[in-house]
């Protein structure tokens, strides 16, 4: 029989069809690689020379108004511009085509100081309405067909800037992790005539050992097929496309669990927890989508400690990703830092 916690195995990402390796025996082995810098120490609530604190002038030239809770602007060095050209090129075995999109950058807080975790849930709400108005926005242009919603936290994650932000691209075509994703949730809908996040949650929820934190309308766990040492994804119990088809008390219980997982982040380490995160909804292409099922993923990179991080490297390139803590060992970690605040 399987031994979860001994045997090296392969699990099954139901959302991409494709396959990770987990070897939990190698968490004995002893460390002697890289390790990485402690987080910087606590920041001040303005920092002048900050691109993205009210009043500055970022990098492009452009000032920032005096913002007093969220602040959204089109990325002075976006990767993708309106007026591309959407051309193809073809060259025997060589092909391209022009991408157009637009890049946003979302201020989450005036307070250089915060992240999400410090943030009161009445401020991530407000930062969730952003999100919102950003999706339907971007979404009605007639040439987008995608928006994805992330945040790259901590330098160790490339993040270029400490001040509390996320970024929105939106694009013509729909990436590639999204179309997996598209495919896998669309066969089973025919097959099933049921949401495949709402199957999977309700085994999760029987099961327990992969859950974190829940309230009335959101649930956070540590997926079966989970890559990153401690990856989690927060799900709703109700079946909905997109952030758009938030109610209002979802959109507050949103709030609340987005603080109460990233809050258990940064007490795992004790340490201010990077990671990237990421929101995958419906395609913006005019379809219903019944299919999916909005979900939010976190994709931390430490692994033992706040200094040692998880490599994708040699054989994660090559073959096939690859973790040694299973996903019951994190979540239980993660489950046992505090109880989770109702949707208050």
């Amino acid at each position: 029989m399987l031994n979860f916690s001994e045997d090296p195995h392969l699990r099954y990402n139901i959302l991409t069809g494709e396959w990770v390796l987990a070897s939990p025996h190698r968490t004995k082995r002893p460390w002697q690689g890289k390790v990485e810098k402690a987080a910087a120490p606590s920041r001040p609530s303005y920092d002048p020379q900050c691109y993205l604190c009210p009043g500055n002038t970022r990098a492009g030239g452009h000032k920032n108004p005096a913002y007093k809770d969220t602040f959204v602007f089109t990325n002075d060095f976006a990767a993708l511009k309106p007026d591309s050209s959407d051309s193809l090129f073809e060259n025997g075995l060589l092909q391209a085509r022009g991408e157009r999109g637009i890049c946003k950058v979302l201020c989450f807080s005036p307070d250089h100081s915060l992240t999400l975790p410090d943030m009161s849930v009445e401020a991530i709400e407000k930062v969730v309405g952003l999100w919102q108005k950003e999706y339907r926005e971007l979404g009605a242009l007639d040439f987008i067909q995608h928006v994805q919603i992330f945040e790259n936290k901590g330098e160790i994650m490339g993040c270029s800037n400490p001040h509390p932000h996320g970024q929105i691209w939106a694009q013509a075509s729909v990436p590639q992790e999204v179309a997996k994703k598209s495919a896998q949730q669309l066969n089973y809908w025919k097959a099933n005539g049921s949401s495949l996040l709402k199957d999977y949650l309700t085994q999760e929820t029987d099961a327990k050992e992969r859950l974190i934190c829940r309230n009335d309308h959101f649930v956070a766990l540590v997926p079966f097929w989970a890559v990153w040492p401690y990856e989690a994804m927060i799900i709703p119990v109700r079946h909905f496309q997109h952030i758009g088809q938030m109610h209002v008390e979802e959109k507050k219980a949103f709030a609340a669990i987005l603080k109460a997982l990233t809050q258990r982040f940064d007490r795992l380490f004790d340490t201010s927890f990077p990671y990237s995160a990421g929101i995958h909804q419906s395609p913006t292409d005019g379809a219903s989508h019944p299919e999916w099922h909005f979900h939010m993923s976190f994709y931390p990179p430490l692994l033992r400690s706040a200094t040692v991080k998880k490599f994708m490297v040699g054989y994660e390139m090559f073959a096939n990703p690859q973790r040694d803590i299973t996903a019951e060992m994190a979540a239980e970690q993660l489950r046992a830092l505090g109880a989770c605040r109702r949707s208050t």
